[in-house]
């Protein structure tokens, strides 16, 4: 999928058509790019990921691998081959089926009210990741910006999240200070909202369900969901409904509205309380609002601050 939320622009001359053509696959073209990297489409049901940064690419083929030994509704990643070119990590894959349940909110306006099938869509793929046990090879992954494995030193999620929320604020708090008041109460009041969450199931998480990233069939049901890489882990499934409640549509007229309205209809179809799913929508802003710019010139950052001065946990409100 084409992520818009790093600004990226295409290179003028792309080297890397004529890299796979030189390896027997004359006709490679470039598909998409994703948070995680730039996809090429190879023919014969293939494709290619050029990795961004140097990802652990074999913890995430064995995450692939743990993850389609259950019998999801949807199809998933699997990695046949990696290799490395210059120090950047390539990985071949399989091409999954259907097309975008929609375009990213930044191109494509959605209405008022999201459709019905829009929702079922959603539910259907949160309860099948949700039904994916969480295994080691998940906690080894590092949520991208971050420099350690999540779960790494911790036996809960919670307190794994929160411990990566730390390093986040510290890392370039100084940033986002100037457009958050009060950021260091904020994520004082957001690590003890993280750390007083009950221990509950570890499912698969795959962390970035924008619409891009969940691919339909003609009649608009889930056929294959792409992209796991940027906060893919291992973690309560509760934090996979709140994150996709806020990011369905980040930069839409109606884009408030939508996160409220999914958040209050995943907390009534999974039997999450408002308050856990808000904790984790602060905590999702603060430990991915530096991914791409420093600055309200980035669209994600933009909207994390936005998240974090409207979130009842992280303001001390009643949620």
């Amino acid at each position: 999928m084409e992520n818009s939320r790093n600004g990226e622009t295409h290179p003028a001359v792309d080297p890397w058509p004529g890299y796979f053509a030189e390896r027997g696959h004359p006709e490679a073209r470039r598909i998409g790019a994703g948070v995680e990297g730039v996809v090429y489409g190879l023919g014969d049901g293939r494709v290619a990921k050029v990795w961004t940064g140097q990802p652990p690419a074999e913890p995430a083929r064995q995450v692939y691998a743990d993850i389609a030994r259950h019998r999801l509704p949807f199809a998933t990643p699997e990695i046949f081959d990696v290799e490395h070119h210059r120090g950047v990590v390539v990985t071949y894959e399989r091409e999954l089926p259907g097309v975008p349940m929609r375009g990213d909110s930044a191109h494509e306006e959605y209405e008022r009210e999201l459709p019905a099938l829009h929702e079922d869509t959603l539910l259907a793929v949160l309860r099948g990741l949700a039904s994916v046990p969480g295994t080691d090879a998940m906690r080894r992954l590092t949520v991208q910006g971050d420099d350690r494995p999540l779960w790494q030193g911790h036996d809960r999620f919670q307190d794994a999240l929160a411990a990566s929320v730390a390093r986040a604020a510290a890392r370039h708090g100084a940033a986002l200070a100037p457009h958050v008041p009060g950021l260091d109460a904020g994520v004082a009041r957001t690590l003890n909202a993280l750390r007083s969450l009950p221990d509950g199931p570890v499912t698969a998480i795959h962390g970035d369900l924008v619409p891009p990233n969940i691919h339909v069939d003609t009649a608009g049901r889930p056929v294959a969901v792409l992209d796991f890489g940027c906060c893919t882990t291992a973690g309560d499934p509760a934090f996979e409904a709140a994150v996709t409640a806020a990011v369905c549509d980040m930069y839409g007229p109606h884009a408030r509205e939508h996160t409220a309205a999914l958040t209050r209809l995943f907390a009534r179809e999974f039997g999450y309380t408002t308050a856990t799913l808000t904790t984790y929508q602060a905590a999702y802003a603060l430990i991915t609002y530096d991914l791409f710019g420093l600055d309200v010139n980035d669209g994600h950052f933009r909207w994390c601050a936005e998240q974090l001065r409207s979130n009842p946990v992280f303001n001390g409100g009643v949620s």
